[in-house]
């Protein structure tokens, strides 16, 4: 995901940020003195757990998959609703999830694993 287009995206429609990502996601990217970089890498990972889930971009609410941190700051996927449902008719009982962001780029990998 390029940053700076994606921050152009939410400068112009700060709506998109409610609409993707849930207020504890918005809080731990507003720490920073530049949020678009950790909303571009949950953005990228949401996006990932889609596809792992079978849909594409659009397929369900975004803001029903949630990036969080554990307890060691290690990235992790919660999800609401019928992403819920989506990974347990899939067997989804775990998450692997990488996100990694620079000033000008944000990527994430996500792996589900199914029992």
């Amino acid at each position: 995901m390029d940053v700076d287009r994606f921050r152009t995206v939410l400068r112009r429609r700060p709506s998109v940020a409610e609409r993707l990502f849930t207020a504890n996601e918005r809080t731990y990217a507003h720490r920073a003195v530049d949020p678009a970089a950790r909303l571009a890498a949950r953005f990228a990972a949401k996006e990932a757990a889609l596809k792992a889930l079978g849909y594409g971009l659009g397929g369900m609410r975004m803001a029903e998959i949630e990036v969080v941190r554990d307890d060691d700051g290690r990235p992790e996927i919660l999800l609401h609703g019928a992403a819920r449902s989506r990974a347990a008719e899939h067997g989804v009982s775990r998450w692997l999830v990488s996100l990694s962001h620079t000033d000008r780029l944000a990527q994430a990998t996500v792996v589900a694993l199914a029992r």
